[in-house]
């Protein structure tokens, strides 16, 4: 064999054994990003480092495998559908006491899921995993939540916390995943119309 042939087919091989160690993590970056959504960029913005916060993704991604989340079975999602119907309704004549009820709505149905009690924190990074695209308004809603119960919410955001509590609701009610989640309705909605439920 020609020797400017085996340099030729060593270099190739080089470059594409580099091509493959350099597409490893792009693709892991990219997986993170489709998965996680907008809790990928606010890991990395808390984190200051893409590589540090792709460890904790991908960390909340073994955890989240271990906890054995469960689906409702049909009794269960009827009563917590009603539960959600009942505590909307109040909304109307006392807000502050239908969110407060809303958040304890979206605790239980995340413990009946299988979702850990206690840490909310730890609860909130697990919930990241399958609902990305939803944790940052539950986060908004339980501040909201935390607010009224020092008098401190406006009706805005009450309603605001409401829509909030409702999108991660609708999720977590079907089979849990963000596709089952068309029906958890918008910013817009009013917590008080029917039609929103």
């Amino acid at each position: 064999m020609d020797t400017g042939l085996v340099i030729t087919i060593v270099v190739v091989l080089v470059l594409i054994a580099a091509a493959a160690v350099l597409a490893v993590p792009w693709q892991r970056s990219r997986r993170l990003r489709s998965r996680f959504g907008p809790e990928y960029e606010r890991a990395v913005q808390e984190h200051g480092d893409r590589r540090a916060a792709e460890r904790e993704l991908t960390e909340r991604e073994r955890r989240h495998a271990e906890l054995g989340l469960r689906p409702l079975s049909e009794g269960a999602r009827r009563r917590f559908e009603a539960d959600w119907d009942s505590v909307q309704e109040r909304f109307v004549d006392s807000p502050e006491d239908a969110v407060r009820q809303a958040h304890g709505l979206v605790d239980r149905l995340m413990t009946e899921r299988g979702y850990p009690s206690g840490d909310d924190d730890r609860r909130i990074a697990d919930l990241s995993v399958e609902h990305g695209g939803t944790v940052d308004r539950y986060r908004r809603a339980r501040a909201a939540s935390e607010r009224s119960a020092a008098g401190e919410a406006s009706t805005e955001d009450l309603r605001s916390a409401m829509v909030h509590f409702r999108a991660l609701f609708h999720e977590l009610l079907g089979d849990g995943s963000t596709a089952s989640a068309g029906s958890a309705g918008s910013d817009t909605a009013d917590p008080g119309d029917p039609a929103a439920r």
